[in-house]
């Protein structure tokens, strides 16, 4: 006989769905709020198509959290700022005026749009949790990483 699949085979979905029903049967909310807004903040992935639009539209600080020789060796994401990942906690907790003076823009708000990028995801990641753990709950991760981006901008630049 045959056996039909589970419904839920991604266990990210099967853990949120789980979560929001538990939280929902003891009428708690999660520290983010509601339940719903805790299982929207599992999944933080941003593509590259993603981060290019959002790029256009100015709507996002994007912040390449790779070693600062690592930029100067490789080159950036235009419109990004160096914040290495070693200092992305202390940065987030700046005033205004130093982390003004420190990375040259303005120190985003906990509202605003964060996007963080690093090589390949990994430490990008790390940063995102960092940011939301210190109330940045738009926080983002561009999971393709500066070895993505190079990868399109070039076959981009070779199809126009």
């Amino acid at each position: 006989m045959k056996q039909n699949k589970p419904f839920l085979t991604n266990p990210l979905l099967v853990m949120c769905i789980t979560a929001t029903d538990a939280l929902r049967r003891t009428g708690l909310k999660s520290r983010w709020g509601s339940s719903q807004h805790f299982c929207s903040t599992l999944s933080k992935d941003v593509t590259y198509r993603e981060l290019k639009n959002l790029l256009n539209s100015k709507d996002i600080m994007l912040i390449d959290v790779r070693n600062t020789w690592e930029i100067l060796e490789h080159g950036k994401i235009p419109g990004s700022v160096n914040i290495p990942l070693d200092e992305v906690g202390e940065a987030l907790q700046m005033n205004p005026r130093e982390f003004k003076e420190k990375y040259g823009e303005e120190k985003p708000s906990k509202s605003d749009r964060l996007v963080f990028s690093c090589l390949a995801g990994v430490r990008s990641k790390k940063a995102m949790d960092t940011a939301i753990s210190l109330g940045f709950n738009s926080a983002q991760h561009y999971i393709g990483g500066w070895t993505e981006w190079v990868t399109y901008e070039i076959s981009e630049k070779k199809q126009s």
